[in-house]
């Protein structure tokens, strides 16, 4: 029977290690770290994943600011908002919820956030920065996922991971992650010939396809670890939707260890957040601090 690798759980510890850190920080003289969210439009799942971001903010401390803008906010007030928040000393933190509406450029938009405030690590600068080893901001969900690694593979030199899907908040930088920890990494995607063959030499498994239950128990080894990034809403037999992964969960009882959807990636995801803007306001207090001892 496969471990199964309790996402939440781990974002509780991280989570109470966040909450330690702002305590920390502020008792010690620093600022309390700040976090804005703008949302643009009324999406169903955006409102959620913004409420739940939120929540998390007041769990471990972190002032959050929301920025709720119409449907048909422009894009130059949009950008005129980001600007604004970016010049906010109490800002440590922006995330601009995606999707935005289809008039607007979202990678003008992204791209506009200040790489040091950029909690989502999606802007070139920190893209740039990953891809060199040069620190800078991680994304959090290809953080969740090295970290929900860490917990049954501390170890990762020389194993054999393959990464399904290449996008550039994920796959790309899941990718950069491992080829430090000296994993050996093959990129694919879901056009990639013969996949099922290179999925079996895999001592682990990232999918983050967006494709429902794409990897199939007989694409998996024995004894492999398989995170599933994927989460997709599907007709249910009851009537309901339900929610799944881009992994056959119930038919992975030969892997190691597997992430569940929903549970596995997702509160990692949010858990990385609160943490990268903790990170963000130490380095601003930092930078501060040393630009008053130069005066």
């Amino acid at each position: 029977m496969a471990q199964v690798i309790d996402g939440k759980a781990l974002a509780a510890s991280v989570d109470e290690h966040t909450a330690a850190e702002v305590a920390a920080l502020v008792a010690g003289g620093g600022p309390r770290p700040g976090l804005a969210v703008v949302l643009v439009g009324e999406d169903p799942a955006s409102q959620v994943y913004v409420r739940r971001k939120i929540a998390g903010c007041r769990k471990v401390g972190i002032a959050s600011f929301e920025r709720l803008l119409p449907a048909d906010t422009t894009q130059d007030d949009l950008l005129a908002v980001i600007e604004e928040l970016n010049a906010d000393p109490a800002v440590h933190g922006i995330l601009c919820q995606v999707p935005l509406p289809p008039h607007i450029d979202q990678g003008l938009v992204l791209d506009a956030i200040h790489p040091d405030k950029d909690v989502d690590g999606f802007h070139p600068v920190n893209v740039g920065r990953l891809s060199t080893g040069t620190g800078g901001i991680v994304p959090c969900t290809p953080l969740g996922v090295m970290m929900l690694l860490d917990s049954v593979l501390p170890d990762l030199m020389g194993l054999d991971v393959v990464v399904i899907g290449k996008s550039n908040i994920v796959g790309k930088p899941i990718a950069m992650l491992l080829l430090e920890r000296e994993a050996t990494v093959t990129v694919t995607h879901i056009h990639t010939k013969g996949l099922p063959a290179i999925a079996r030499k895999a001592d682990v498994i990232v999918a983050a396809a967006g494709a429902p239950e794409l990897v199939r128990g007989d694409w998996v080894k024995p004894g492999a670890v398989v995170i599933d990034v994927g989460i997709t809403r599907v007709p249910g037999a009851n009537g309901k939707d339900r929610l799944v992964g881009d992994v056959a969960f119930a038919e992975l009882d030969h892997a190691r260890a597997v992430t569940p959807v929903p549970g596995g990636v997702g509160p990692m995801t949010i858990a990385c957040l609160l943490s990268n803007t903790v990170k963000a306001a130490r380095a601003a207090a930092g930078e501060r601090v040393m630009e008053a001892a130069e005066l």
